[in-house]
């Protein structure tokens, strides 16, 4: 079988999915081993028929819904190539946006003091994707994600050596449990947001992605609550603390931060126009 036929099928069989041509192409290219620009390049190149095997069973289960990024274990996220795994959530470009509040917020505090590296954690780093985007460009600082599931950490710990990320450690831990006396200059957490009865949970690839890191409760907030009432107490002076939220949750979130004593709330849109990241800072 040709290329471009190989493709031609895989999209009429995905017909009807979010992207069938994105995935028909993401898809060959994996189980060739090679680009998407190899594709559009040499589009008379026979497959095998073991890969034709392969291709066949990557669209199949593309179709019954499973994610792209479960079937290739791997997404692309900031500037990092991921590995995955069914253990956590798939890196999503509108956490990037969190990247980037807590980049702009470290980039300020490091022009008053920029002898002193900063010391960031990650709470619920799953692949890792925010603690190693951030330890990526601050190569100065100390990150340190910690989640509750052992098989996210070993994830995370092999994320950052195939980036070469050396500045990034993993440690198992239930939200602070196993923090210790440790104190942060920031604390970002894309942690799990939505509802117990939200029938978000039923649509689309978060039908395969484990629920422990989705539902938080009645309301979404369980967690979010948790981490601010808790923070505080790992924070340094003027720390700051960041999430990745529901579109719907931005108002309640920042009356919590200022009910704890944070100051400087703010809330940041996603690529859609919705609400999707508030922070604040400590006082004190």
């Amino acid at each position: 079988m040709r290329i471009d036929t190989a493709l031609n099928w895989a999209i009429k069989q995905l017909e009807g999915g979010e992207s069938p041509s994105v995935d028909a192409k993401v898809l060959l290219a994996h189980v060739l081993n090679k680009t998407q620009t190899y594709l559009f390049t040499w589009p008379d190149k026979t497959i095998s028929p073991i890969e034709q095997s392969q291709y066949e069973v990557a669209v199949k289960r593309r179709l019954s819904g499973e994610p792209v990024a479960y079937i290739i274990g791997q997404r692309d996220f900031w500037t990092l190539s991921l590995k995955t795994s069914p253990h956590t959530l798939i890196p999503r470009p509108d956490t990037e946006i969190l990247v980037e509040q807590v980049l702009h917020w470290a980039h300020q505090r490091l022009k008053t003091a920029p002898d002193i590296p900063l010391d960031i954690c990650d709470l619920g780093t799953g692949t890792g994707a925010i603690a190693l985007a951030v330890a990526s460009e601050l190569k100065d600082s100390q990150v340190i994600g910690v989640d509750f599931l052992l098989e996210a950490v070993t994830l995370a710990t092999s994320n950052a050596k195939s980036n070469a990320i050396s500045n990034a450690t993993f440690k198992q831990s239930d939200w602070f449990s196993d923090l210790g006396d440790m104190r942060f200059d920031v604390i970002v957490s894309n942690p799990p947001y939505i509802e117990d009865t939200s029938p978000y949970l039923a649509q689309g690839d978060v039908r395969f992605e484990p629920k422990s890191a989705l539902i938080s409760g009645q309301d979404g907030l369980d967690d979010i609550k948790y981490i601010i009432k808790h923070a505080p107490h790992y924070l340094k002076a003027q720390g700051l603390l960041a999430f990745e939220h529901g579109f719907d949750q931005a108002s309640r979130i920042q009356a919590l931060l200022l009910e704890a004593g944070f100051s400087d709330v703010k809330s940041v849109k996603d690529y859609g126009g919705n609400d999707r990241v508030t922070f604040g800072v400590i006082s004190g």
